[in-house]
């Protein structure tokens, strides 16, 4: 598999999960409610980022600097967690409820940004050799969080 279908699949899975807590978003009526589903979303996310900056995007740095792609990335990133953390800091459901939906919004937003330029210049500029030797790391790791989530 290569480093570009793994996180594409990555991107699908969290988009499914998304779905499922847009649905009952509005029905969330406490603080600590809305706060724990971004909590999730948080570390679904942080893992995901992890993975693209040290598999991806280190191979690409060079690349996208040049025509701004890699700053939108980074300022993607961190537009999305800082949604996330100010739910934690909401005063109210309603707050906290408005701003969990935007950070889903941002973060399917930036999904279609990364697959329509970034994983497209990923392939085109990294061997195919390469391609799946990442792949192959992304699948290690996915392997020893998955194993690490089951032994607690």
């Amino acid at each position: 598999m290569k480093i570009t279908e793994a996180l594409v699949t990555e991107h699908n899975t969290f988009l499914i999960v998304f779905d499922q807590i847009e649905r009952v978003l509005p029905r969330l009526a406490t603080l600590a409610e809305v706060r724990t589903m971004a909590t999730l979303v948080e570390g679904m996310l942080e893992s995901h980022g992890k993975t693209e900056t040290n598999l991806a995007y280190l191979a690409l740095d060079h690349v996208l600097a040049h025509n701004g792609d890699l700053k939108r990335m980074h300022q993607d990133h961190h537009e999305v967690d800082d949604q996330l953390r100010k739910v934690h800091e909401a005063r109210t459901c309603a707050e906290a409820r408005r701003l969990l939906k935007a950070a889903l919004v941002a973060s399917r937003k930036h999904f279609r940004l990364e697959e329509r330029a970034v994983f497209p210049l990923i392939e085109k500029v990294l061997q195919e050799e390469t391609l799946h030797e990442l792949g192959s790391d992304w699948l290690r790791r996915a392997s020893r969080r998955t194993r690490a989530a089951a032994a607690r």
